[in-house]
């Protein structure tokens, strides 16, 4: 039923809690490097055996690799200037575009699709999601993929 290597997108409050912690053991480690396993899990409070049992598979979204290309789909208002923003954005987290498509305003609405990769500079695309998300005229960022 379920697809090996099929990835999800989910909202922090939606994940359980022993996955938060084997990300924030795993944070722990990287930045320790003398730290152990049994140490950084006691830290956080969990079980060693959860730890390896989650962490090849969870990791912040904002955890990019270069060449990793991630599609965002964004509704905004059609107000003049609003894509100029939206890319800026993207400028100063110094993300690649790869590919742009806006959809043709109805109702006062467009949808804007954006293909980008992640280079050696790109920030954390996790700011970059949440300042697209408080940008006037945005009403919604989603992250259609990331591969």
């Amino acid at each position: 039923m379920e697809e090996e290597g099929r990835y999800y997108v989910v909202r922090r409050k939606a994940v359980p809690d022993v996955l938060l912690r084997v990300v924030e053991t795993k944070r722990l480690l990287r930045a320790n490097r003398g730290m152990s396993v049994s140490e950084a899990t006691g830290q956080t409070g969990i079980s060693r055996s959860s730890f390896y049992k989650y962490k090849e598979d969870i990791f912040p979204f904002g955890d990019t690799v270069s060449g990793q290309k991630i599609t965002l789909s964004i509704e905004i208002l059609d107000e003049p200037g609003l894509l100029a923003d939206l890319l800026g954005a993207v400028a100063r987290f110094h993300a690649n575009i790869i590919t742009i498509h806006q959809s043709i305003p109805l109702n006062g609405m467009a949808t804007v699709s954006l293909s980008l990769e992640v280079r050696q500079e790109t920030e954390d695309l996790t700011g970059l999601v949440e300042q697209m998300e408080g940008m006037r005229g945005v009403r919604e960022v989603t992250i259609l993929s990331r591969e």
